[in-house]
């Protein structure tokens, strides 16, 4: 068996490069602040490593756009390069010289780039890059090297008279836009907002006030303060952002006016969560609980997610649970590997300790907050509830924690705990199969008349009215012993509750059947009729949706699948116990009169539930005005 080394032909790599080093090509101005960023870190370790021992000075890193010369220069006052630095590290594709220096510095060096690719990005936008550079080294000589897009490259001695390195862009025809000063702007609001070492961009005016020093008289109306307009320094970013300090120098004013720099048009946040962890792994950051609302998608991909403070991405669903992207927030970890373009995370075993201990620390704030102050948990309920359901339904470790804090609400406004709840309902609402039957509402407005009917035989209701609901109480019948969940129309007010118990049928057999003819043929293909022995004080007419077959038809709805296998059905159920069946239609001789009166009976049932419209709902009107007459 032979051996040996693949051929890269090095013609062929700066195309590559252009075209698919990373995902989206305006990453490049992120990794070359990114390394001008690195070049100050290294100075300050050697200078603490007592290596380095000059006056370290203004570290401001500049971005300095010349649309005349067509150049784009990130400028750092680092660590330089000598001669053989840069033919080392920039004259070998990835060759980084971050790791060379991780690796002999690692106890005491915060660096980011790893990979040694991140200088190339610069032909993603420019024909020709220009290196000028100084190196710290005493004795060391100005080098300038120039490449422009292909193998061959240029060194020699450069004209920088001060220790750093300036990065030239002599930027492409198809990408001008990044002579633009609002383009680039945009992209370092983006992508250097939080990164340690001051980013300077040109000048921007600041307006202050003044009082006025010209003299007053007694009497004199005092002048108006002066405006002065005085040009500053044009930083961009926050070096010392809030998730690097300690939460007890922080007040709560902090974390909104942080909250509010993330995001300036949101409501602020009900509460937050710092993190702040060293072993086993790296973890920095703050998440906020935004104010739902009720929505979901509109939330998501909030969580921004940065290494060493450099933004990487806000697509966070593979280091925190899905439930969780509902946050607002920051998470900062160098120990969340990142592939060559910092754009898409590879699956670790780092990243699924951060997912569970992410997990445990929200689960943590919410039941402290339960525990601490549960009437501002309740008032809370309305934002914080989707979340919570969210969480129990697609991470089991959450749920084990959340049951003890999730809360149900009643229509009489009452909130519980699962516990409390079950409690509450266990002696009344226990069915012949020995099962807890919580009965709920999905509207509580248009099911009034129902809930009514429950709630006279002693019923507690539930508010169940979110889209989430459905999968939540789907969850909790898997998960919890012996416990139901009906909807208010899924049965009449006596089998909501299902007990050994039969009810006399005051009609005999035929008159049960002529009844039942009756309004099959009223009813047609639209639902099924059934003549049930109810309560005499019980509606003649009723309209129940069979629980299994709503909630197939439902999630099939919810996961955006064809529910055409699921009709929209119901049971027309007829009272046969109510007085007004047999006065209203038994007696009626007309089989007209008895066809109009049982088709208006039917009428009232589908009003009931908001199910009448159109023609129908017409004739119904004008058939009760000349009842009126």
């Amino acid at each position: 068996m032979q051996t040996g080394n693949i051929s890269v032909q090095t013609e062929n790599i700066f195309p590559i490069i252009k075209k698919f080093l990373y995902s989206d090509q305006e990453i490049f101005l992120r990794e070359l602040v990114s390394n001008a960023v690195d070049a100050s870190s290294k100075l300050k370790t050697l200078n603490r490593k007592g290596e380095f021992s000059g006056d370290i000075g203004e570290d401001t890193i500049d971005i300095i756009i010349d649309k005349e010369a067509g150049t784009l220069t990130i400028r750092d006052r680092g660590i330089g390069m000598t001669k053989e630095e840069v033919e080392k590290y920039l004259n070998q594709v990835a060759l980084s010289s971050a790791q060379d220096f991780v690796d002999k510095y690692q106890d005491d060096a915060s660096i980011i780039g790893h990979f040694g690719l991140g200088f190339y990005s610069a032909y993603m936008v420019a024909d020709k890059v220009e290196v000028q550079t100084l190196s710290w080294k005493d004795g060391a000589e100005p080098v300038r090297w120039i490449c422009e897009g292909d193998p061959t490259y240029q060194i020699g001695e450069g004209d920088r008279d001060f220790r750093g390195t300036d990065v030239i862009l002599h930027i492409s025809e198809d990408s001008k836009q990044y002579l633009e000063e609002d383009e680039i702007e945009g992209l370092l609001n983006k992508y250097a907002r939080f990164l340690p070492i001051p980013i300077r961009f040109g000048t921007r005016t600041e307006t202050t006030y003044e009082e006025s020093d010209v003299a007053v008289l007694e009497g004199e109306e005092k002048p108006e303060p002066v405006k002065v307009e005085t040009e500053v320094d044009n930083i961009v970013n926050n070096t010392h952002p809030l998730w690097k300090k300690n939460p007890s120098d922080l007040t709560d004013e902090d974390y909104k006016d942080f909250y509010r720099e993330l995001y300036p048009a949101s409501q602020p946040p009900m509460f937050w969560i710092h993190l702040n962890i060293d072993f086993p792994f790296n973890l920095t950051g703050v998440l906020y609980f935004p104010k739902l609302a009720g929505g979901m998608e509109l939330q998501r991909n909030k969580i921004q997610l940065y290494s060493n403070q450099v933004y990487v991405t806000d697509d966070v669903k593979e280091i925190v649970p899905e439930f969780l992207t509902l946050l607002h927030g920051v998470i900062d970890s160098p120990d969340i590997p990142l592939n060559v373009s910092r754009s898409y995370l590879q699956a670790d075993t780092n990243v699924k300790k951060i997912t569970g201990y992410i997990t445990k620390k929200v689960a943590e704030k919410l039941n402290d907050l339960y525990k601490s102050d549960r009437e501002d948990y309740e008032a809370k309920w309305a934002d914080l509830g989707v979340f919570v359901k969210y969480g129990m339904i697609s991470e089991d470790k959450f749920y084990d924690k959340a049951k003890k804090f999730v809360l149900l609400e009643n229509t009489d406004g009452k909130k519980f705990t699962l516990k409390e709840y079950r409690e509450r309902i266990t002696e009344n609402q226990t069915d012949k199969h020995d099962r807890t039957v919580a009965i709920y509402t999905a509207d509580k407005e248009k099911q009034h008349t129902l809930i009514s009917g429950a709630t006279d035989r002693g019923y507690d209701v539930l508010v169940l009215e979110h889209a989430i609901d459905a999968p939540f109480i789907q969850s909790l019948e898997q998960k919890e012993d012996k416990i139901t969940f009906v909807r208010v129309d899924s049965a009449t007010p006596d089998q909501l509750v299902q007990k050994d118990e039969e009810k006399e049928n005051l009609l005999s057999e035929n008159e049960t059947t002529t009844v039942n003819d009756l309004f099959s043929g009223i009813v047609g293909e639209k639902g099924s009729v059934e003549v049930k022995p109810l309560d005499t004080t019980d509606a003649p007419v009723q309209i129940v949706r069979p629980e299994f077959m709503r909630r197939m038809k439902e999630m099939q709805m919810l996961q955006g699948m064809d529910a055409s296998m699921f009709p929209d059905m119901y049971n027309v159920i007829i009272n046969a116990n109510n007085p007004v069946v047999k006065e209203n239609i038994l007696s009626v001789e007309d089989e007209g009169a008895r066809a109009e009166n049982a088709t208006h009976l039917y009428q009232l049932a589908l009003l009931s539930q908001q199910m009448l419209t159109g023609k129908e709902l017409t004739e119904f009107v004008a058939r009760s005005v000349k009842m009126m007459k």
